[in-house]
């Protein structure tokens, strides 16, 4: 028998003897020789601390707990190529049942396969849905020997940012529909102010950003059909459900906001937030093939095999979509239903516990989709900005923010209710906001300049 001697003092070393406790690691370049994977993985895992608890942080919409069993199934799928249909078939055709289970669920006519596709997200599902509303826009335009040079999109100020960044990216004027500072979402009479033959489409919202409510999607779908009639145009509808598409449909089943409305012709949904998988992960789709122009769909054959797509980015891994299709499976609606109203039954838990303790009023209770916001009623001694800085210093990360413009005078703390959240967190949590309330109170706060900025993820 051989035995190799080792001469590397690091590899002879106690864990955190090595080089990398005795000196800093180049942090903008690259080292110059190699090093222990032990010792590269305590490295990183250590700064890794240094982050907040994911299972803490109220901010985020992004699921942070998932099944062991789909943690595996996804890790042994890392390494596939989502674009790659030709090498990995089994992981197009789960990508193809997923599409066809979201159309499914959003009330999508039937006949053959449903029209989407997968995303990394809402973000770029919300691109993709907004070219194809200017495609058919300036398809029509063209037909009718119009001018195409002044599209635009009528939207609430409250919508998430990735749609002001297409309007930018993409030459589109965005008409922002004001919010009040008594009601966060959209009023119909303000939508359609902003509605002439130039818009390529109108975006109402399935559970804001800022407070989780639904707009009025209904009546102003019906709005927009009656406009439609009466100029001869034919504006599409296209709902941002990336918060409640997964929600609406087990807690509000006989809410009309899909595809039975006859004029909504695509919508967006996260998969990464209340499809309850790992970011990232998102879907869109359109009520028919009609709604997506031939002319945006791209074929290549270099990867093996004629291969339609129509996404933004290229190269990307399969493991979400088999996260997303593992819990389409082992879930099914009735356990998708049971989660969301386990979810639903906290978050009203917490906002009705809010509400009684006294300094804040409730803004948003938790009731269509699982997200509550709550303001000060009296910000004068202390402000939301204040808790949420005493909540953080106890691990809690709940976020602070302004209202959008028109109601930038109004701050709110939200906190997002997760899979994984149940009540005995809950009930750590409004402890928390007890004890920094009560603490703000003893010891009121020097007058501070309230703080701006606002996460949207």
């Amino acid at each position: 028998m051989v035995h190799r001697h080792v001469d590397d003092d690091e590899a002879l070393a106690p864990a955190y003897a090595g080089r990398f406790a005795g000196a800093p690691i180049p942090k903008n370049k690259m080292p110059e020789g190699e090093s222990l994977a032990g010792a590269v993985y305590r490295m990183i895992h250590d700064g890794l601390l240094l982050d907040g608890s994911s299972r803490l942080n109220m901010a985020t919409f992004v699921t942070t707990w998932m099944e062991p069993e789909a943690e595996k199934l996804m890790a042994e799928t890392f390494d596939k190529n989502m674009i790659d249909k030709d090498e990995y078939p089994h992981t197009a055709e789960i990508e193809r049942r997923c599409v066809n289970i979201v159309a499914d669920l959003f009330n999508a006519p039937a006949g053959g396969d449903a029209v989407g596709v997968s995303t990394i997200g809402s973000s770029e599902a919300v691109m993709l849905g907004g070219l194809a509303m200017k495609w058919k826009w300036r398809q029509r335009r063209e037909a009718a020997g119009q001018p195409t040079d002044r599209p635009n999109m009528v939207m609430g100020s409250n919508v998430q940012v990735v749609w002001e960044k297409f309007c930018r990216y993409w030459d589109v004027e965005a008409r922002y529909v004001p919010v009040t500072e008594d009601r966060f979402t959209v009023a119909p009479d303000d939508v359609m102010a902003r509605v002439d033959e130039n818009t390529i489409g109108v975006i109402p919202i399935l559970g804001t950003t800022y407070t989780g409510e639904f707009e009025p999607i209904k009546e102003i779908h019906d709005r927009v059909v009656a406009f439609n009639a009466d100029n001869g145009t034919d504006i599409p509808i296209h709902v941002d459900a990336a918060s409640g598409g997964f929600v609406a449909p087990f807690l509000h089943p006989d809410l009309e906001w899909d595809f039975r409305l006859p004029q909504v012709k695509s919508i967006n949904v996260s998969g990464h937030k209340y499809g309850l998988t790992y970011p990232g992960i998102g879907f869109v789709v359109w009520r028919s093939a009609d709604d997506l122009p031939e002319d945006l769909v791209f074929h290549v054959n270099y990867l093996g095999g004629d291969m339609p797509t129509f996404t933004l980015n290229f190269s990307r891994p399969g493991n979400q979509i088999v996260g997303q299709y593992y819990n389409f499976v082992r879930l099914g609606r009735d356990g998708y239903r049971r989660i969301m109203e386990r979810l639903r039954d906290t978050a009203l838990h917490l906002s009705s516990s809010i509400a009684a303790m006294g300094p804040f009023d409730v803004v948003s209770d938790g009731s269509a989709i699982p997200v509550l916001a709550f303001k000060m009623k009296d910000p004068s001694k202390f402000t939301v900005f204040h808790v949420s800085d005493q909540l953080r210093a106890g691990g809690w990360q709940v976020p602070a923010y302004t209202m959008p413009e028109n109601a930038t005078d109004v701050a709110v703390l939200r906190i997002v209710v997760r899979e994984g959240f149940g009540m005995d967190l809950a009930d750590g949590l409004l402890e928390a906001l007890q004890k920094a309330v009560d603490h703000l109170e003893q010891f009121p706060p020097p007058h501070l300049a309230p703080k701006t900025g606002f996460s949207h993820s």
